[in-house]
């Protein structure tokens, strides 16, 4: 399987504006820039979108290890919150960090501990920054 985003951005770092979409159209050239990313200001931000994926995936990954193991969750509401850091040669993201509350009929707080290290682990997203980045980059007159 593979899907996409795209950004699209005009102008420098601290006035340019630029625009966030996704294949499926879930996401249509929603606004981002230096203030949504640093100041706190309306728009997106590719740490927020990173947190909503995470959330997403983890979330996702553990309703499929929960049915491996003969449970099915009432609810899950998971929250992630994405650190990004400045450091010496820019920025980086260096801590993100899940907050899960489920209801789970049928579990137990060890079996629920186990099962929710596996997803945190599993998850594609989790796996991320062990990933293989590569670019294909084309210049346009």
């Amino acid at each position: 399987m593979k899907t996409s985003g795209s950004a699209a951005w005009s102008g420098g770092i601290k006035d340019g504006k630029g625009a966030i979409s996704t294949r499926s159209g879930a996401l249509q050239a929603s606004p981002y820039g230096f203030a949504s990313r640093f100041e706190g200001k309306p728009g997106t931000n590719p740490e927020e979108l990173i947190g909503a994926a995470h959330a997403g995936c983890f979330t996702m990954a553990l309703s499929l290890i929960l049915g491996e193991a003969g449970l099915t969750a009432e609810q899950m509401d998971t929250t992630a919150e994405v650190t990004l850091d400045k450091q010496d040669d820019g920025f980086a993201i260096t801590a993100v960090h899940l907050v899960l509350k489920a209801r789970i009929p049928g579990a137990d707080q060890a079996t629920f501990e186990a099962l929710t290290a596996k997803a945190k682990a599993g998850c594609p997203v989790s796996k991320l920054l062990k990933a293989d980045i590569t670019l294909d980059a084309t210049l346009l007159a």
